[in-house]
């Protein structure tokens, strides 16, 4: 279904085939969504994330329902470096007449019954290019550690990441190369990321004191830790993703795996352990050189995704 039928016809097709609600909530079809309250003395989450046609995706390389998926994958990969788990998502949508709307909520709701956020309303719109935009709220419940900050590491902690870096860059430059070779894991990772909401939930119970989601690059996500805790970073290795680079894995971006810094690593292995995870892959240490990244005694240029690079 495009968005030529007109936006009447494209709610009452989102009405037939979003989820209904539970008893006692009202999701789409009103001026605003009715939704249960989090558990008491619960943290609420709330994040919010736009992706644009020409700047996040090129079209060509992924199907309307890749970029449904990844629209509600990069912001429940921001609730995951927080330590929350989702709760409710709301996704506006603006484009062109020939719009492909259903492919793009194909993939929308994948990712909300894969990892258990309900889409619950939006907007849509008309515009001369594709746009997404996704908010979500989440929760850390009462129990436990609160919210994992950026800026809570000190000078001694270890810092970690949850795998290799560099697999999103080396699949899109496998899609960019005509006649290569295409690995489908590269591909894959560079469509369908995953957030890993248990891994940053294992991160909050075993102490982590500072965390990020690596979406902008590894040096570029580390320098804006070290920056928000007043720290210096310097790393030992970078775990570098099979069929990617270094650079890819410094500076690639969204790989959606997470940094975090901790001062107790038998804690955090623990606790990753507890939920049948894999150890997260210790990279580096903090320092007292406040917002330096180094890596090997390099100082890393904080190279990475960033609007209006170099603009006024």
């Amino acid at each position: 279904m495009g968005a030529s039928g007109g936006e009447r016809f494209a709610l009452a097709w989102l009405a037939d085939h979003l989820p209904r609600p539970p008893a006692g909530e009202a999701w789409i079809g009103d001026d605003a969504a009715v939704v249960g309250p989090p558990p008491a003395g619960a943290r609420l989450l709330l994040a919010a994330d736009m992706m644009v046609e020409g700047v996040h995706w090129e079209p060509g390389l992924c199907s309307a329902a890749d970029v449904g998926w990844k629209a509600l994958a990069a912001n429940l990969s921001d609730l995951a470096a927080m330590g929350g788990r989702p709760g409710h998502a709301l996704v506006s949508v603006a484009g062109p007449a020939h719009l492909d709307l259903e492919g793009l909520y194909e993939g929308l709701l994948e990712a909300a019954a894969a990892y258990g956020c309900p889409v619950v309303g939006g907007d849509l719109s008309a515009a001369p290019v594709v746009l997404v935009s996704v908010a979500v709220t989440g929760e850390v419940g009462p129990l436990g550690p609160g919210p994992v900050l950026r800026s809570g590491a000190e000078a001694g902690d270890t810092v970690f990441v949850t795998g290799p870096l560099g697999a999103s860059a080396a699949g899109l430059r496998s899609l960019r190369s005509a006649g290569a070779v295409r690995s489908d894991r590269l591909v894959a990772a560079h469509r369908r990321p995953r957030p890993l909401l248990d891994q940053g939930e294992a991160a909050r119970i075993g102490g982590a004191t500072a965390m990020i989601d690596v979406s902008d690059g590894l040096a570029l996500d580390l320098a804006r830790v070290a920056e928000a805790s007043g720290v210096g970073i310097t790393l030992d290795r970078v775990p570098v993703a099979e069929g990617a680079t270094e650079e890819e894995a410094l500076g690639g971006g969204e790989d959606y795996e997470l940094a975090f810094t901790g001062p107790d690593p038998d804690r955090l292995g623990s606790a990753f352990a507890d939920r049948g995870l894999p150890p997260p892959v210790r990279i580096g240490a903090c320092t007292q050189e406040a917002g330096s990244v180094e890596l090997q005694g390099r100082r890393l240029d904080p190279s990475g995704f960033e609007h209006w690079r170099g603009s006024a």
